[in-house]
Formats: structure tokens, C-alpha cells, sequence
């Protein structure tokens, strides 16, 4: 893409080396990642891909828009959203797959931090049905940016049941099972470092501790400590209860007040 020569022009026909052409510069594929879960202003797509510029960004987004990967909307008061075209939202299953080859790497940055819907895509890389829970459960899941000291936090709804799991982003979700509030990074740590959810201090559970455990168990890279049926009632009384931090009560309520964008991508289901 740019002014670079594809690998087309070396006669050469296949279509991954084509994918390439597409998406392989640097820093397209993170765009494309931050775009899977629904439409974001440019200022929304450069805070979630520390360390690219406006002008590497505003390249990346033309070659994308020109290859029929997104598109670009305007939102009343003239405010233009990026989006993934339907062919450009099949990129979550490439997303998917390089996520899962990249695990077993060595030099993997398992300590860095990820953005809200990175974590939440690590989620739907590995969501699999619950066999076993009678009713279906449903939680709301608060996400707030460990990279940054004053994010807001990013409201996903998280659907479990013998059949499927679903998580995607939801303005504010309906009627639930449990709330989850959390930093990236404390909810990476359960999800994706098999940490227990009673031992990470910046978690906070309000509802049923089995539907979130349950979500863990359907989410998780691994099948984490302190998430099965069995574990003893002392350890999962241990969750910390209650409403969200007043800071994240404020946050919330100033995200809703503010009319941030969020919109949803089609959810994915993912059946075994």
C-alpha cells in the first residue's frame, strides 16, 4: 500500500501475500484491532494505539478506506466515525488466529497493558459454551484503561450460557446478572495470567459471583484458579462486593452524560 510496490507486482499470486498488501504495514493490523468491536472517532482510535502519530494514522486509514477494509460516517453534529466494512470485521478471525500463534513466543510482553478492547477481544478469542449452567448469565463488564490515569470506563455485556458466549460492547446493557468493575490490567491478569479473581485488588463484583466466575471460566486462556464449580464457599465469598469506586461511579455517569460513541459490531457466537 503507499507508494511501496505489492507483491503482486513481482508476480506473485497468492492471496495471503495480497492480505499483506492489505494489512501487513506497521501499525495497520492494531488499527484494524481497535475497530472490531464497533466505530471510533480518529481521536479514539490514536488513544487506544499508543505511540502512533496523527499523520501515520491518518495514512493507515486512507489505505484501509481505499482497500475497502472501513469507511468512514458522519455522526450528526459533523462528527466522522471509522468503521469495519462487513469484509474488514472477517479480520477478527486473522486477529484471532495471529493472537493464538503469538502466545507461545518467548519474547511475548506479557507485563505491557492492553487496551479495553484488546482485552475483551483475548476474551472472544478463547470464549467457549459453558456445559453445565442451567440459565444462561449475563454481566456487565466496566473496563477502565491501566495506561492511562484518567480513562473512562468502556461498557461490554457478557452473555454465558451451554451453548455460547458472547461478549461485545454495550452502551448500557439491560437487565444483568453481575457488574464487573475493573482495570485492564487486573482484568487481564484473570483472564489471560490465570490470576484468581479474589486475589487482584482492582476488581470490584456486584451480583452473582457464579455468573462472573462462570464468564471466566468460558473466557479465560487457561482454565484459572479459584473459577470451578468446587471451589470452597470461603473463597468466593472473598470477591470484593459492592457498588463501583465513586470515582468510577462519576466516570460512568459522565461517559453517559457526554454521549461518547459506541457502536456495537454484529456480537460473534461462538458454538462447540
Amino acid at each position: 500500500m503507499g507508494s511501496r510496490r505489492s507483491y503482486g507486482s513481482y508476480n506473485d499470486g497468492c492471496a495471503a501475500a495480497h492480505a499483506l498488501d492489505l494489512v501487513g504495514d506497521r501499525w495497520t493490523m492494531v488499527v484494524v484491532r481497535e475497530l472490531l468491536l464497533g466505530a471510533k472517532r480518529f481521536t479514539e482510535i490514536q488513544r487506544d494505539v499508543l505511540g502512533i502519530g496523527p499523520a501515520v494514522l491518518t495514512q493507515r486509514l486512507h489505505d484501509l478506506e481505499a482497500g475497502g477494509v472501513l469507511r468512514r460516517r458522519r455522526l450528526p453534529g459533523r462528527v466522522d466515525v471509522y468503521e469495519l466494512t462487513d469484509w474488514g470485521r472477517e479480520l477478527e478471525a486473522v486477529n484471532t488466529a495471529l493472537s493464538r500463534w503469538a502466545v507461545a513466543s518467548p519474547a511475548l510482553p506479557r507485563d505491557a497493558d492492553m487496551s479495553p478492547d484488546t482485552v475483551v477481544l483475548a476474551m472472544r478469542a478463547h470464549a467457549r459454551p459453558a456445559p453445565g449452567l442451567a440459565d444462561e448469565r449475563r454481566v456487565a463488564l466496566h473496563l477502565t484503561d491501566s495506561r492511562y490515569d484518567d480513562a473512562e470506563p468502556v461498557t461490554y455485556l457478557a452473555t454465558v450460557s451451554q451453548h455460547t458466549t458472547r461478549v461485545n460492547r454495550s452502551a448500557e446493557p439491560a437487565a444483568t446478572d453481575a457488574e464487573v468493575w475493573a482495570t485492564t490490567r487486573a482484568w487481564k491478569a484473570c483472564v489471560i495470567g490465570g490470576v484468581a479473581i479474589e486475589d487482584v485488588a482492582d476488581v470490584q463484583v456486584a451480583g452473582d459471583d457464579d455468573a462472573v466466575r462462570a464468564l471466566l471460566r468460558a473466557t479465560s486462556l487457561g482454565n484459572p484458579p479459584g473459577t470451578h464449580d468446587d471451589a470452597p464457599r470461603s473463597s468466593r465469598d472473598r470477591l470484593t462486593k459492592g457498588p463501583p469506586p465513586a470515582s468510577l461511579e462519576d466516570r460512568l455517569s459522565s461517559t453517559q452524560r457526554s454521549g461518547a460513541v459506541a457502536v456495537a459490531a454484529d456480537e460473534v457466537t461462538i458454538i462447540q
